[in-house]
């Protein structure tokens, strides 16, 4: 029996013995994963026995189970070689090498499987036509960087990146430092925090009715348009006139990220010492001149995480663009237009949007990991 006749046979069992089929399955999974962390590192005749026997049981079942002598040959080489160390390690000590590898291995597969090899293959996939079949050197990126859709579709991620962190940390920082002790501190974080716990479609959705336009001689539905009415003013179509729209698009990224800075740097002005404020008032200091000399150089971490986070959700934002102009009347960005040369059936333009967009993160990524580096040492 094969793996694809294993799996059409139990998708052919009833509801129940398929349940039961997957819970065997799943006990021999753990069965497994605690013989190689518990018993194999084990000294003594009977677990250095066990473990040959392991040596025949995986290769035979790997045969069996796909039906070919490659792979059995193959996993048989694998085995023997960690249980030979295993073995080897397992005389002198506590068998490190076999939890080591238990445990980092899964996540050492899922990142080669999920990002290495998708990230390497974009690449690929970046210098090749849209069919993927003949190697077309830069032309993708001279069509993106050759047009002016294209580079404004760059700016706008830009943009984006640049706004967005400095407008929703100030904001944040500024809620964290005025609401903080005040009588009804828990009811304001929580409203402000609130649109955190909307997607950013549900969020899109709202701001779309917010931004609705009518015409002048009906009512209007949207919340702007109706308030400028009131005062007298004409109703304006926020979402077509660039490039303000894009401004009207960034608002709702900002209303949605502001309570994550709040929240983050609420607990980090609170891990403040207060002997250090105190000293600094002693000394004569003010408000102002102790937020500044004093809280801020203490929550600077917190402040490097808020800012390099709402960046990357920034520069991959995606949903809020689609969901309320599709990219149309001069809103594209990078996540959006790859998506749309996707749907097009340019999977070579879409790599090059998406190895751009990679080297837009990459080096606040790398950023993030020295200041983080930076804190280790310190501590």
């Amino acid at each position: 029996m094969t793996a694809i006749e294993f799996f059409g046979w139990v998708g052919q069992l009833p509801p129940i013995l398929q349940a039961v089929v997957v819970v065997i399955a799943f006990a021999m999974i753990v069965a497994i994963i605690l013989f190689l962390i518990d018993v194999a590192p084990r000294t003594g005749k009977w677990y250095t026995v066990a473990r040959l026997a392991m040596c025949l049981i995986i290769p035979l079942a790997v045969m069996w189970f796909f039906r070919s002598y490659y792979w059995a040959i193959g996993v048989a080489v694998v085995v023997g070689a960690i249980f030979f160390l295993l073995d080897y390690r397992s005389r002198q000590g506590k068998g490190y090498l076999i939890q080591l590898v238990a445990f980092m291995a899964p996540a050492f597969l899922l990142l080669t499987i999920g990002l290495v090899l998708p990230s390497i293959q974009t690449m690929v996939a970046s210098f090749m036509n849209s069919a993927g079949t003949d190697f077309i050197g830069l032309d993708n990126y001279a069509w993106i960087f050759g047009q002016p859709d294209g580079v404004r579709v760059v700016v706008n991620t830009i943009v984006w990146v640049l706004v967005v962190p400095t407008v929703s940390t100030i904001v944040g920082l500024a809620y964290a430092v005025f609401i903080d002790r005040t009588r009804g501190e828990k009811i304001y974080k929580i409203l402000v925090f609130m649109p955190m716990a909307i997607s950013f479609v549900g969020a899109s959705i709202i701001w779309r009715f917010v931004y609705e336009y009518r015409d002048k001689q009906y009512d209007q539905i949207g919340l702007l348009n109706q308030l400028i009415v009131w005062f007298g003013g004409e109703p304006q179509q926020f979402l077509l006139n660039p490039p303000w729209n894009t401004m009207f698009l960034i608002v709702v990224l900002i209303w949605v990220q502001t309570g994550f800075a709040m929240v983050i740097l609420s607990a980090s002005i609170k891990g403040v010492p207060m002997e250090l404020l105190e000293a600094a008032e002693l000394d004569g200091a003010n408000a102002w001149q102790r937020f500044k000399s004093v809280t801020v150089p203490a929550i600077r971490p917190a402040l490097i995480v808020v800012l390099t986070t709402i960046s990357i959700a920034s520069l991959k934002v995606f949903d809020i663009v689609r969901t309320m102009t599709a990219g149309n009347y001069e809103t594209s960005v990078l996540a959006n237009e790859m998506y749309t040369q996707f749907s097009k059936f340019e999977a070579g333009r879409s790599a090059a949007l998406a190895v751009i967009l990679f080297i837009l993160v990459l080096p606040i990524v790398i950023y993030n990991a020295r200041q983080i580096q930076k804190q280790r040492e310190i501590r």
